[in-house]
């Protein structure tokens, strides 16, 4: 059973940062990835960025260098280091994870591929 936990959130000023963890266990896939993703009121999910077992990485175009994924395999966890935080930042933040097939790294961002998510953890980015 695949169980996703993540932490992290909170509320910061317009230009501060925020590192989000995301506690994994019970992946057995040789192949998968693992996502953030991010969900505002009144608007879709959408992706934020992912990694495969590779170390391979998809970002949206949105995080513009101001985010950075990683994982520490040692200790399943997945982070995601958000810097320079805008008030349209502002969001619950999901991580998901997907594995089984091979994809290419221009569906890494698709939600529908992802079977497994946390409960999520929220971002509020705020004056």
């Amino acid at each position: 059973q695949v169980q996703l936990v993540e932490s992290g959130g909170g509320s910061v000023q317009p230009g501060g940062s925020l590192r989000l963890s995301c506690s994994a266990s019970g992946i057995t896939y040789s192949t998968y990835r693992l996502g953030w993703f991010r969900q505002a009121p009144g608007k879709e999910r959408e992706g934020v960025a992912a990694i495969d077992n590779d170390g391979h990485i998809k970002y949206a175009d949105f995080v513009k260098g101001r985010f950075t994924i990683s994982q520490d395999n040692a200790k399943n966890t997945l982070f995601l280091r958000m810097n320079s935080l805008e008030p349209e930042d502002t969001a619950m933040y999901y991580c998901a994870a997907s594995g089984g097939a091979r994809r290419p790294i221009w569906w890494y961002l698709e939600k529908n591929d992802y079977a497994y998510w946390g409960q999520g953890t929220q971002v509020t980015v705020s004056s």
